[in-house]
């Protein structure tokens, strides 16, 4: 009954496609995240400023589309949406090695690129989180978690190092062919899913989309384990994502670092990931799922300190193992956190709420993006890490200020007066029911950052 338990997700044929899509998915984008800076970087002399910016133009739509995008996602069918989504993502991505061959590519085509790529990211990350309920039983929602951000940090490992070894080969733009093809593999695995999606319900008389983007805003804003979750979500990505975006620039101009080692370098902070992964379920079994969340953070948070020690010699490896605790942190956080949301959420809110959250969370990316930039331009590389991970090591207080203090373990079921959970949406496969799942779905997957952000 244990081994039967044990591999019951890796039984259902279709939770296989979406989990192997995804993380084949993973592993080119992240090779993006080593190729697009590096063509900045080497291929076109970019400022710290452009870096910066190529950076947030990925991630700046969320502050654009993010709201509205979750009212309609609840009102479209979410497969065929985030096949749209990754095949204008394969178009994108082809035009920079054309471009390049054409020997007419610029930051301005790039920027460009990042941002487009960016509004499909907004759309697919918010129809995958509501599509996942319908492919993973809920009984397996833990084991889901777990797979999903381990695949996730694992695909992370391989593409930054493979990046690495690309751009040193081949050059950082034809790395971009790479992900390019693995939308391709993403698409025809969605569409290798057997499981159809009820279509979603339409009133007779439809809301506006204004009320509906309200609606979603007020229920996060007013539920106190939601609030304080995205609070501290928003100011830790900002801190995040701040220092990532001086990473590439930092490993070669100060660290004198080449573009194969810095692909390596970069990916040792994704081992971490691995581990979060794995330890998260036994920590939040120990410790409850509350006090082990918070256990994480604090435990984690000040070994970013050690990414801006690191110098040329054998004091560069302070950079990844920094970056590793930091991700450890993070990943272990988001399996319990993806848990938490996709059961305590009301389910026809779902869209919308994970809209809300993610603009909050995903919105700072870009913010902190061009923040890191500044503050390298205007303090210099290695002052401006100081500031961020310092900020990063004392950010987990904000957890203090909610309800989660008080707990062992966070909430497993709607608030009350909600309706319950949607039914199954088809057959199932064996080993199963459909039902609600993990939400925590690789969220950063078109990013071109070196960590998985906060989710919420």
């Amino acid at each position: 009954m244990t081994a039967r338990r044990r591999d019951g997700l890796l039984r259902q044929r279709d939770f296989r496609l979406l989990w192997a899509g995804e993380t084949t998915s993973r592993f080119g984008s992240n090779i993006t995240g080593v190729a697009m800076p590096l063509v900045a970087v080497v291929t076109l002399d970019a400022s710290t400023f452009w870096v910066g910016a190529l950076a947030a133009a990925a991630w700046f739509p969320w502050l654009l589309l993010g709201l509205p995008a979750g009212a309609w996602v609840d009102r479209l069918p979410r497969r065929p949406l985030m096949i749209a989504c990754n095949l204008g993502s394969l178009v994108l991505l082809l035009s920079v090695p054309a471009a390049a061959w054409l020997d007419v590519l610029t930051m301005t085509q790039l920027v460009v690129v990042s941002l487009l790529t960016g509004v499909a990211n907004v759309f697919f990350s918010i129809a995958y989180r509501v599509y996942v309920p319908f492919v993973v039983p809920r009984e397996h929602l833990t084991e889901a978690n777990a797979k999903l951000q381990g695949s996730e940090s694992a695909a992370q490992l391989a593409g930054l190092g493979g990046g690495g070894v690309l751009a040193g080969a081949f050059g950082a733009v034809n790395g971009l062919l790479a992900d390019a093809a693995t939308f391709l593999v993403s698409t025809l695995c969605l569409l290798g899913i057997r499981g159809r999606e009820p279509a979603p319900k339409r009133p007779e008389r439809a809301p506006s989309l204004r009320k509906d983007v309200a609606e979603g805003l007020r229920h996060t804003v007013r539920d106190p384990y939601l609030r304080v979750l995205t609070t501290y979500g928003t100011v830790t990505n900002l801190l995040l994502t701040g220092y990532q975006a001086l990473l590439t620039v930092f490993l070669v101009r100060e660290l004198h670092v080449g573009a194969a080692a810095v692909g390596w370098l970069l990916a040792g902070s994704s081992v971490g990931g691995l581990l979060g992964a794995v330890v998260a379920t036994p920590v939040a079994r120990r410790f409850g799922t509350a006090r082990g969340m918070l256990l994480c953070k604090f435990a984690t948070a000040p070994f970013g300190l050690l990414i801006p020690l690191a110098v040329p010699g054998w004091r560069v490896a302070l950079l990844p193992v920094g970056g590793a605790v930091l991700a450890l942190g993070v990943v272990s956080a988001n399996v319990i956190q993806g848990a938490f949301r996709q059961q305590y959420c009301p389910p026809q809110l779902l869209g919308r709420i994970t809209a809300s959250i993610s603009v909050a969370n995903f919105g700072a990316i870009p913010v902190g993006s061009l923040l890191g930039g500044a503050l390298g331009g205007l303090l210099g590389l290695r002052p401006a890490l100081w500031l961020l991970t310092a900020g990063l090591a004392v950010s987990s207080v904000l957890l203090l200020a909610g309800p989660l203090r008080n707990r062992r373990d966070l909430p497993t079921e709607p608030p009350a007066g909600e309706p319950p959970a949607p039914p199954p949406a088809g057959p199932a496969e064996p080993g199963g029911a459909s039902g609600p799942a993990d939400s925590a779905a690789p969220a950063d997957r078109r990013s071109v950052g070196y960590a998985v952000p906060e989710q919420g």
